[in-house]
C-alpha cells in the first residue's frame, strides 16, 4: 500500500510541476511558449541512469565508470534545464516572471524524478523494473 501512496504522490508532484511550466508559458502576461523546450530535458534526464542500471552489475560495491558517466550526463542535463530559462530571460525572449515560474516547475519536476528513483529504484518486490 505504501507503493500506491508513493505513486499517487509522485503523480501529483509531476502534475504540479507541469502546471508551473504551463503557467510560465500560457499566462496572457507572458504568452511565449519557448519554455516548452524543457520537456525534452524532462524526458532525457532519467535515460542515462536507466541505461547504466541495465548495463552495470550491482554486485561490485565500488563505483564504476559507467555509473559515474551516467550521473555526470544526468547532471549536465539538469543544469542545462535550469540554465535555458535564464538564458531566455536574459535575451528577452521570455519575461522574468515566466522564468521564475519555469524554474519553480523545474525544481518540482526534478524532485519528482529523483523521488521516483528513490522509491522504485531498489530491487525489492515493488520495483519499477517489473513494469
Amino acid at each position: 500500500m505504501a507503493g500506491i501512496k508513493a505513486l499517487i504522490s509522485l503523480s501529483f508532484g509531476g502534475a504540479i510541476g507541469l502546471m508551473f511550466l504551463m503557467l510560465g508559458c500560457a499566462l496572457p502576461v507572458y504568452n511565449a511558449y519557448w519554455p516548452l523546450f524543457l520537456l525534452f530535458f524532462y524526458i532525457l534526464s532519467p535515460i542515462p541512469y536507466c541505461i547504466s542500471r541495465r548495463v552495470v552489475d550491482d554486485t561490485d560495491s565500488a563505483s564504476n565508470a559507467c555509473k559515474e558517466l551516467a550521473i555526470f550526463l544526468t547532471t549536465g542535463i539538469v543544469v542545462s534545464a535550469f540554465g535555458l530559462p535564464i538564458i531566455f530571460a536574459r535575451a528577452d525572449v521570455i519575461a522574468w516572471g515566466a522564468c521564475a515560474l519555469v524554474l519553480t516547475g523545474n525544481i518540482v519536476i526534478f524532485t519528482t524524478i529523483l523521488g521516483f528513483f528513490l522509491v522504485f529504484g531498489s530491487n525489492d518486490d515493488f520495483s519499477w523494473q517489473q513494469w
